[in-house]
């Protein structure tokens, strides 16, 4: 897949909505809230952020979602094994990238060729859940990738999802933080201070389809 910037992709995919007859309600991944609110803003849909794994059990669970965008393939894999997709809906919407995150008021010199563990040193690191949370399980893999999470796992501080991880940083709790280079985006509070290889970890893909159940014109109009 080739990689644009978040905001223009989904600019594309929004680009001259149609007026809404019945609300569409849309699920989807935190990291996706600053661009997403930007473009939806005149749709008349209803937005909904939080966890992949989140909205993928509340989908299981009946929530009232007619469409849903994941930050990762697994879960829409196991919404798709369980039966909440609409047949012939999924598709891959766009891709992000991985990155180390400090305080914008951290004096540092991105330095590309710089282990990561020899940035963090002793200090925390914020990251969304390492099991169950695309951001968490993306960080996971590359630091197991790059051979330093038996030593860094103890200094992690876990959170629910991607965007409160990076709010820990913006506010200073925590050093560093990693998080989707689309979140910086939408915090200037934080700056970028190392990109992991995309080798090191799986795709980061979002995929999007209409929940089963749901498959309205209005949602069809949102997802085409």
């Amino acid at each position: 897949m080739r990689r644009l910037c978040l905001i223009s992709l989904i600019s594309f995919w929004t680009a001259a909505l149609p007026a809404q007859s019945e609300p569409v309600t849309i699920f989807a991944a935190a990291s996706l809230k600053t661009a997403l609110d930007e473009v939806m803003e005149d749709s008349g849909a209803t937005i909904s952020y939080a966890a992949s794994s989140t909205l993928a059990r509340q989908i299981e669970r009946g929530a009232p979602a007619d469409i849903v965008i994941l930050a990762n393939k697994t879960w829409m894999d196991h919404l798709n094994a369980t039966g909440q997709l609409s047949p012939d809906t999924r598709r891959d919407l766009l891709g992000n990238e991985l990155v180390l995150v400090a305080s914008s008021d951290m004096m540092f010199i991105m330095q590309a060729d710089r282990p990561v563990d020899a940035i963090i040193g002793e200090d925390r690191i914020a990251t969304a859940l390492v099991d169950a949370v695309p951001a968490g399980i993306y960080a996971n893999q590359a630091l197991t990738t790059l051979g330093i999470w038996e030593r860094l796992s103890l200094q992690i501080v876990q959170t629910d999802n991607v965007r409160a991880a990076l709010r820990l940083v913006a506010l200073g709790e925590v050093p560093f933080g990693i998080v989707y280079a689309s979140d910086v985006v939408a915090e200037p509070r934080v700056q970028v201070v190392h990109r992991f290889d995309p080798a090191h970890h799986d795709p980061i893909v979002y995929p999007l389809a209409i929940v089963a159940g749901h498959d309205t014109p209005d949602a069809r109009a949102l997802w085409r």
